[in-house]
């Protein structure tokens, strides 16, 4: 029912039909939510705050809290963490702006859109601004929020943010949003670039006048702390966290010009600060530069490491394509596999693709295959396994090392994502959403967690299965990226740190292989062959 009748669709329609012209109020509201945490270059705050401008009114900020919603979504206490302390970034920049942002917790997760018009209501607000997002939940609550906006006399406006080119932009010759992803990037960059108005940067909001300091109701909203913490979602590890992932869109923007003006170091591979200075400056031996030869590669801080900042909307996709466009002096985006930028530009193009089919085929972030002819396969139930996988004891250096690197640093290295998953989908024949649950950004992740399970857009062919053994020696050739984060094997030296024979594993204290690749890799093709079949 949600495929035949996108949730999205409904949503722009429901913005069409509302309110057209409110009375002035007392207040313009941005509704801020977790994947859109910055004040530059964010569209939906930038029009709130020319409204405001424009009716001669002060501009609010609120950001709701939903616990509910975090445990639905799987998200954990580093992601909430992480949006705690941008938030305080957030507030700090705002307030300078004499912008209120007024954070409030709430629940049940059913009931936000009642708070938010009750709020706006109470603020005499009578016109509301948000970025889309475009997950099925989202949408149908932001459906419901216009809905009682309408009654209550209240003007919305939710626009697109989150990619470059808008879902609905791009499609087939017959009519059709892509489901593979090479035709969908051609198309995409010819979109792109036959109007740069895509990239633009929106402005940023002007401040608010000092009179709202004197307002009798909007001068308490300054005094709105940020929560250091979400009750059940405490950081366990807040100190490390903030030391490998700094907060803040200073922070995000200095990771992206050490990424495209600094070489890659071995010093970064692991718990370190990626602002830390002694990173060589070079034009051409830049990450960036060399990104294309060298990001597989998972010994050096070979890639940019901004996957937690554009999930959150720390920095926006438009502002990285700008700075890529500044550095390859290029009028238009190259996003081609030429170079090593171009090659970069083509991920972000990936991320485009994953939410436009999260837009058009809502089913992907309700717990179905894209392929639906693999709903039946068969998938073993082992919590052992899976736990085993989860702590990284597998048995299998670089997938172990791929885990633990997500267990300490929250974050891990796209070609170990790739290596990891599928591993636990094809080797140990886990179902894919419980190795997705343990991820983060949705349209991303499941259509990552999908290519690795075969059951997605434009999958690896089910046939086509990783062989751990030989990817551990593309994507760590000098075995220090295991031995790092496997210590066990700190000592192990030549071709052995990729598969380490039974005796030397036994006296080291390291785990046996969990099951034989050769024998698992025969399962896994009978399973997709003849779905629902042992």
């Amino acid at each position: 029912r949600a495929d035949a009748s996108p949730p999205l669709q409904d949503l722009l329609q429901a913005v069409e039909n509302g309110v057209k012209r409110s009375p002035t109020g007392s207040a313009v509201v941005y509704w801020m939510r977790m994947e859109d945490l910055r004040v530059s270059d964010n569209r939906a705050l930038s029009r709130a705050s020319a409204q405001a401008q424009k009716e001669g009114v002060p501009l609010i900020v609120v950001f709701i809290i939903s616990p509910q919603d975090y445990v639905a979504h799987d998200r954990s206490p580093r992601r909430i963490d992480f949006t705690l302390r941008n938030l305080v970034d957030i507030k700090t920049r705002l307030a300078s702006l004499h912008i209120p942002l007024y954070v409030t917790e709430h629940k049940p997760r059913r009931d936000i859109p009642r708070l938010l018009i009750d709020l706006l209501q109470q603020w005499n607000a009578r016109s509301l601004h948000a970025n889309i997002e475009y997950e099925v939940d989202e949408l149908r609550r932001d459906i419901a929020v216009c809905r009682l906006a309408k009654g209550a006399q209240i003007r919305t406006d939710f626009v697109h943010d989150r990619c470059l080119v808008d879902p609905g932009a791009v499609f087939t010759k017959d009519g059709r949003v892509y489901t593979v992803y090479s035709p969908f990037q051609r198309n995409w960059l010819n979109v792109l670039n036959s109007n740069l108005k895509w990239i633009v940067e929106a402005p940023l909001p002007q401040p608010n006048g000092e009179a709202i300091y004197s307002h009798n109701t909007l001068k308490e909203l300054f005094q709105a702390d940020v929560p250091s913490e979400v009750e059940g979602f405490k950081c366990r590890d807040k100190e490390t966290m903030t030391k490998v992932w700094p907060s803040g869109e200073e922070a995000a923007n200095q990771m992206l010009q050490m990424f495209l003006c600094t070489k890659a170091r071995t010093s970064q591979m692991g718990l370190a600060n990626p602002l830390s200075e002694g990173a060589e400056p070079s034009d051409k031996k830049s990450r960036a530069v060399a990104y294309k030869d060298s990001r597989d590669k998972a010994d050096k801080d070979t890639t940019s490491r901004l996957s937690p900042y554009l999930a959150a909307g720390v920095i926006s996709a438009r502002e990285c394509v700008r700075q890529a466009m500044k550095l390859q002096g290029a009028k238009k985006v190259q996003a081609t596999r030429d170079t090593g930028l171009g090659t970069w530009l083509m991920e972000i193009a990936w991320r485009d693709f994953y939410n436009h089919v999260l837009a058009a085929y809502p089913r992907v972030s309700m717990g179905r295959p894209f392929q639906e002819k693999y709903a039946d396969v068969k998938w073993e139930v082992n919590e052992e396994h899976l736990q085993a996988w989860k702590e990284g004891r597998t048995g299998v250096p670089i997938v172990d090392a791929g885990m633990r690197q997500a267990n300490k640093m929250g974050w891990m290295h796209n070609r170990m994502r790739m290596i990891t998953a599928m591993y636990l989908v094809k080797d140990l024949m886990i179902d894919w959403r419980l190795g997705e649950k343990a991820d983060g950004d949705l349209a991303s992740n499941n259509g990552g967690w999908q290519w690795s399970a075969s059951t997605g857009t434009d999958p690896q062919p089910y046939f086509r299965i990783f062989n751990p053994y030989s990817q551990s020696e593309k994507a760590d050739p000098t075995g220090e990226y295991i031995r790092y984060f496997v210590p066990e094997l700190r000592n192990v030296r030549g071709s052995d740190i990729h598969n380490p024979p039974p005796k030397v594993a036994s006296k080291l204290g390291y785990p046996l292989p969990l099951v034989k690749h050769a024998d698992a890799r025969e399962r896994a093709l009978r399973r997709y062959k003849y779905p629902g079949e042992e």
